[in-house]
């Protein structure tokens, strides 16, 4: 392509995540952990757009825009310096993360962010890159980052990046957004010291989870979930438990903590359920605010210019 033909800029649309199930296993010998997760992209999304600029700088809008990094350690300026390190090209674009996913909430806000710039700097650069090879480059950038960029439904193996598709139905889905953030590797930290002297198994999916989620009925995923988190998550946070126990009070099938944290995720049966137990969490003073959501959603996505 060339520079006559290049875009102006470009937008991608990247979703939120919810961990239907987290297994955790022992702490491995770099740090990381082994997971089966199962990822679920859900319909709340950032949109990041990338220009070409004189130097990589990057720009935020939208809630809690505040609470994002500015600099270089954001991870939509790390995705800009990797792809163009690989390609031997300038990294100089101005990225602008129009923020929807709430910011360090267990939901990827981070990750998605990376995903998305990674796939508008290459559709900017006219690169082409293969899918497969864009996965790499995400798992490069964050355990989370290649689900990202897939979305639908998957699970993740290794500490997360590893990914095979799975099957989804329609799901419902009220989110709710807790004051502050929490911070992934003290959720992680918190995991080890509360499971010292216990035999961790290897971690596994559920095939009856994975049984549910294909089925599309609501009940029986409310069955399955799980969180090996939750625990180190509710000890760093006591008073998540009562914003769990104010969404099932009224009517949610199923709630757990979203991944790390400090979000908390409530299945529910239908739209006019959702509307119910977000206007309920909200009455409860014990979340900020709350998020509604259906799911399976597509991964990052080029919006049209």
């Amino acid at each position: 392509m060339s520079a006559a033909d290049s875009p102006r800029s470009v937008t991608v649309r990247v979703p939120a995540k919810v961990n239907v199930q987290l297994a955790v296993g022992a702490a491995r010998p770099d740090g990381f952990h082994d997971l089966a997760n199962v990822f679920l992209a859900v319909s709340l999304y950032d949109e990041v757009t990338v220009t070409p600029a004189e130097a990589l700088t990057v720009t935020c809008t939208g809630p809690d825009a505040d609470q994002v990094p500015l600099d270089r350690t954001n991870l939509a300026a790390r995705a800009a310096e990797l792809l163009a390190a690989r390609h031997g090209l300038s990294d100089a674009v101005h990225i602008h993360i129009a923020k929807n996913i709430p910011v360090a909430g267990g939901m990827a806000g981070g990750s998605a962010d990376g995903a998305g710039a990674l796939l508008a700097c290459d559709a900017l650069w006219g690169l082409d890159t293969p899918q497969d090879e864009l996965l790499s480059l995400c798992a490069e950038l964050g355990s989370d980052v290649p689900f990202s960029l897939l979305g639908g439904a998957a699970l993740g193996t290794g500490r997360g990046e590893l990914l095979t598709p799975v099957e989804a139905g329609a799901f419902h889905w009220v989110f709710a957004v807790a004051d502050g953030g929490l911070s992934t590797p003290a959720v992680f930290r918190e995991f080890d010291r509360l499971a010292e002297g216990r035999t961790i198994p290897a971690p596994e999916a559920s095939p009856a989870l994975l049984a549910a989620l294909a089925s599309g009925e609501a009940d029986a995923l409310a069955a399955t979930l799980a969180n090996d988190l939750q625990p180190a998550a509710l000890s760093l946070r006591p008073s998540l438990a009562a914003t769990l126990d104010a969404g099932t009070s009224a009517g949610a099938l199923a709630a757990l903590v979203s991944g790390s944290g400090p979000t908390t995720a409530f299945l529910v049966r239908d739209p006019e359920s959702a509307l119910k137990v977000a206007a309920a969490l909200e009455a409860s003073g014990t979340c900020r605010t709350t998020r509604t959501a259906t799911a399976p959603a597509p991964g990052a996505t080029v919006l049209p210019t």
